[in-house]
């Protein structure tokens, strides 16, 4: 049977820490020998091992062992390799001999149960998990162009829904496990690298701080997301727990060199359905003003063909592993170049990676020492462009010049005030040219005026000790020191006379933030065998501080060629240092009986900086599985290769409020540099008092799960099925509490609560299993309810709930509310009243409260942006060296509010410009804003192909013992969806001033469709 072995080089270290054996002393011999397959091939990189003792390698290509040194006497050799069933085999070694075994064959363990599954403090057995925890491995990511870690499992893990915030090289993504736990405070997972919890503060200058980590230095990513699994983190975990684990070199391992390169080209998949030049003519000229016809030029201009490209992706990587004595080491490097659909857009990543785990002292001591660190030059676009494309009038020229176009009627003097560049502008009664700035931006000018461009750096790093303790069997102690740091600095430069910036008379801003992330973690375990059954006990101590430092730059107007180097200029006044702390102590009990009957219990208090001293929280929480599968009545069954049930119960908590560091401390800010006072000839800046919340603590958030493990027909059908409850009280809320003086006081407070419940479904098969040729399916569905409980502190049932969700149009509008009984960010609009002809009626609505007036009291709750279901899938294909593989993602249930369509209604009322719109304006015929009609929210389910990888392994065609192989893969293939937008997947990060949104269309940079063309080499 053929298998892909070097996908497989992820297993568990099975070595004993006891005193070799007194034969050592009477000297030593050598063992060789060789492990193969089912069909009689070499199986390179099995574990080979002395039990008892540090003695042992791994297999080279052709599955050939040798281990030296090792002492004299009878011995046992353990054979493991992932995915097949390790086996043992008792041998005599004499002294000054080689003792060579007989080839031994390895049986495929098709259920997989004894794989070394990564968990909290640890790795079990995934037979003896009882939480829902899954692991996704390097053999399984999505492939292709990938430049974010958390690209590589979306779509793979049932009950994580991964938004990107659009197609930007480096974007940032929303992760949502069980649909999120919080309203105000932060819906992000715990994200932890190699034993070290990652901040999830923004970055200055990085879209996405994920970004600065290479995926081709991951091995595993694994996913908790019941309590049971998850309180040991305590007052982080409410969001669930991400575990990335990075790639190790292998003991006794042979020297092997890895060199890989992807080349990709990208696309735009779908541009935004506006008017042609022509179209919008004909419009103008059938509803448009004396004014606006006036305006109208002659060119023929695409405007998002003029900001798009096809853009160019470079991504290499190169590795070195090995064992070097008794310390294996991996090192690696990583360069990418990417550059984005939008102009000017690009991002230059470099990566190292080193890292060590040398096993000492007779196997008593293990150390694991991992550094990674990355620079990435981000060179941003201005995104305003994406939206100023759909909305510039398509008749005017991008420059321009003598008689192409003048849409304001002035000289070319007075034109070339804007750098050349189109731009509506009026002339005062003296004369003076005023930019319109009511009308658009040109969209080239937003992106060749501005220079936006930063550096971020950042190092993750630790050492952790593992000593087993010589006078207690069993017992060991475990010390983990780690760091992450990161730095972004930046500058944004407009020139005076841009038309994006010419009232204020250009931009130039310098930018500086620190991140400082320590941690120190000490845990001891104990482990021992009563009888039938295995004990685990752990308990342990965590410290992490968080620092924060921004830096405020004295920006001054800009004055100088959009050429000229930017110097930046920082008096060492306006730094701000925010500190978090967070202290912790933990606990896990496992014990398993006759590997039938397991249980699990953890208990975590948590101490944190953001909240009063008074304030400690404990997390309990118990699971039990049942492996029905080790009964007597089951275990001889060939039907039914797995049956194992799940209960768990937990409480995990949230703290983390994003930049509001000291909410429980009365505080005092500065005021605006644009609001101070003058005294004499001397500006002040004032201080106002900030709201503050002694009595604020932490949501609590309380997880019941039942769950099942299955695998019929010898391991061929095999998965899970997981039941939930999710209840999320005291939330960190932002809302308007009454105070004593009768006005609304506006903070974080721990009102309301709200409700997750839901089905995950996960089902692989292996459809097809033979010599050459090989299909295995996979396929995993979520349906998840979110509901908000409770919102206020007084219930009415007149209270509308707390609207969010801004759109563009007017000012101050929200389409989105938080109330009672709906899911939060629910749909707040009219209800539209239709024609005969099926058409909307332009400002005709249902009358809801029958009080013969249509306002504000008529909104109601229509739909939500989150959706019912989500399903992921795919199928792997191969035959001999070929190999196809493709992933499949959809969102069922979610609507989207189109805000592009909305704005396009025909408007009268501009004068010495018109803008464009999206095809809508022909469908609705409006001629006035409809922003609140429900017309505009739509069904934004969707079938995407996320990729499609096609392979061929060449084996050892450049010499033996090397591997080389070739792939082409298209990513974002195809998406079908009734959406009219171009993508009915949202997410907007937000900004400082601006909280997240989902589920509002206003401009996304569409995501690419790329092709990438690779190459691996292995030494």
């Amino acid at each position: 049977m053929k298998h892909p072995y070097l996908a497989k080089l992820v297993f568990p270290l099975l070595c004993a820490g006891v005193s070799v054996s007194s034969a050592y002393a009477q000297g030593v011999g050598t063992v060789s020998g060789r492990i193969l397959d089912e069909k009689n091939e070499g199986m390179p990189g099995v574990t080979v091992l002395i039990e008892g003792t540090t003695f042992g390698g791994s297999t080279n290509s052709d599955g050939t062992f040798s281990i030296q040194g090792v002492p004299a006497g009878q011995h046992t050799l353990v054979m493991s390799f992932v995915g097949y069933t390790t086996r043992r085999q008792t041998i005599a070694v004499t002294a000054g001999q080689n003792t060579t075994v007989a080839p031994t064959a390895l049986a495929e363990n098709t259920t997989l149960l004894n794989e070394a599954v990564v968990v909290g403090y640890g790795t079990q057995r995934r037979q003896d998990l009882t939480g829902a925890v899954e692991q996704i491995s390097e053999k399984q990511f999505v492939k292709g162009q990938v430049t974010n870690p958390e690209q590589l499992v979306q779509g793979k893990v049932a009950g994580v829904q991964i938004t990107t915030g659009g197609g930007a090289p480096g974007a940032g993504s929303q992760i949502l496990i069980r649909g999120g736990s919080s309203l105000s405070a932060s819906n992000s997972p715990l994200i932890i690298i190699d034993g070290v919890p990652v901040d999830n503060t923004g970055l200055a200058g990085a879209s996405n701080p994920l970004s600065l980590i290479n995926p081709n230095d991951i091995e595993s990513i694994t996913v908790l997301k019941d309590a049971s699994s998850t309180a040991i983190y305590g007052v982080r975990a409410s969001n669930g727990v991400i575990l990335v684990t990075t790639k190790k070199g292998v003991q006794g391992d042979t020297f092997h060199v890895n060199v890989s390169t992807q080349q990709s080209l990208a696309t735009v998949a779908k541009y935004a359905d506006v008017l042609s030049a022509d179209e919008f003519r004909r419009l103008t000229q059938e509803r448009g003003t004396a004014s606006q016809l006036s305006t109208l030029g002659t060119a023929n201009t695409d405007w998002q063909k003029e900001i798009y490209r096809t853009a160019y992706t470079a991504d290499n990587n190169v590795s070195i592993s090995g064992s070097a004595g008794p310390v294996p080491y991996r090192v690696s490097g990583g360069y990418l170049a990417q550059q984005g659909l939008l102009k000017n857009n690009d991002l230059k990543r470099y990566s190292g990676a080193i890292s060590l785990t040398p096993v000492l002292l007779n196997g008593n001591l293990r150390a694991t020492i991992n550094l990674k660190g990355s620079w990435i030059d981000n060179n941003f676009s201005n995104q305003g462009a994406v939206g100023a494309a759909v909305a510039f009038d398509p008749t005017q020229p991008v420059r321009v010049n003598g008689s192409e176009g003048n849409p304001s009627g002035l000289s070319p003097g007075q034109l070339g005030t804007y750098g050349g560049y189109t731009e509506f502008a009026n002339l005062d009664k003296d004369g003076n040219l005023v930019l319109n700035t009511l009308a658009p931006r040109n969209p080239v000018g937003l992106i060749n005026q501005r220079r936006d461009r930063s550096t971020v750096k950042r190092s993750i790093g630790n050492i952790q000790l593992d000593y087993k303790l010589p006078f207690l069997t069993g017992l060991s102690a475990n010390v983990n020191l780690g760091y992450d740091i990161q730095r972004g600095d930046g500058t944004t430069f407009v020139p005076a006379n841009a038309g994006s910036d010419f009232n204020r008379q250009g931009l130039n801003n310098n930018y500086s933030q620190d991140l400082n992330n320590s941690l120190l973690e000490a845990y001891a375990k104990y482990e021992r065998t009563l009888g039938i059954g295995r004990l685990e006990l752990l308990a342990g101590y965590s410290y992490q501080k968080f620092e924060n430092r921004t830096y405020v730059f004295n920006n001054y107007r800009a004055d100088r060629s959009i050429f000229e180097p930017v110097s930046l200029s920082y008096t060492g006044q306006d730094t701000y240092l925010n500190r978090n702390v967070l202290v912790g102590f933990y606990g896990r009990l496992n014990y398993n009986i006759a590997d039938k009957y397991l249980f699990t219990g953890t208990f975590r208090a948590d101490g944190t900086s953001r909240f009063s001293p008074d304030h400690f929280g404990y997390f309990p929480s118990g699971a039990f599985a049942w492996r029905v599968k080790g009964e007597d009545f089951l275990k001889n069954s060939e039907a039914i290769s797995e049956l194992k049930v799940r209960l768990g119960y937990g409480q995990t908590g949230q703290q983390d409020l994003g930049g509001n560091y000291y909410p429980f401390l009365a505080n005092l800010t500065y005021g605006s540099l644009t609001a101070q006072y003058q005294l004499g000839d001397t500006f002040y800046r004032t201080l106002r008092s900030d709201q503050y919340n002694p009595n604020i603590t932490w949501e609590t958030t309380t997880t019941y799960n039942a769950g099942i493990d299955y695998g019929f027909f010898g391991g061929r059908f095999y998965g899970s099925v997981d039941v939930y409850k999710r209840d999320t009280r005291d939330l960190l809320n932002f809302v308007n509490i009454p105070a004593l003086s009768g006005l609304s006081n506006a903070g974080t407070f721990n009102v309301g609560s709200l409700t997750n419940k839901g089905i995950e479904v996960i089902a692989n098969v292996d459809a097809v299993k033979g010599d050459d040729f090989n299909v295995t399916v996979n396929g995993n569905l979520t349906y998840n309810q979110n509901r908000i409980t409770k919102l206020n502190t007084v219930s009415s049932a007149n209270d509308v709930g707390n609207l969010t969700g801004g759109i563009a149009g007017g000012a101050g509008n929200t389409i989105q509310v938080n109330s009672v009984g709906y899911a939060a960010q629910s749909f707040y609009v009219n209800q539209q009243v239709y024609g005969a002809n099926g058409k909307p009626l332009e400002g005709v609505y249902v009358d809801r409260n029958g009080d013969g007036s249509i306002n504000s009291s008529d909104r109601y709750r229509y739909k939500s942006a989150r959706p019912d279901y989500i399903i992921g899938g795919g199928a792997n294909l191969s035959y001999r060296g070929a190999n196809l593989a493709f992933t499949l993602r959809s969102n069922i249930g979610n609507y989207v509010y189109n805000n592009r369509a909305s704005e396009a209604f025909y408007d009268q009322s501009t004068t010495g410009f018109v803008v464009n719109r999206n095809r809508e304006v022909l469908r609705s015929n409006f001629n006035s804003a409809q922003y609140f009609s429900d017309y505009f929210v739509e069904n934004a389910s969707f079938l995407r192909m996320e990729n499609v990888t096609l392979g061929y392994n060449f084996g050892e065609l450049v010499r033996k013992g090397t591997n080389l192989s070739l792939s082409f893969a298209v990513q974002n293939v195809f998406l079908i969806t009734k959406y009219n937008g171009i993508d009915p997947e949202i997410y907007n990060a937000g900004t400082a001033g601006a909280p997240a949104t989902v589920g509002i269309d206003n401009a996304i940079y569409p995501r690419p469709r790329t092709f990438t063309v690779g190459l691996n080499l292995g030494i």
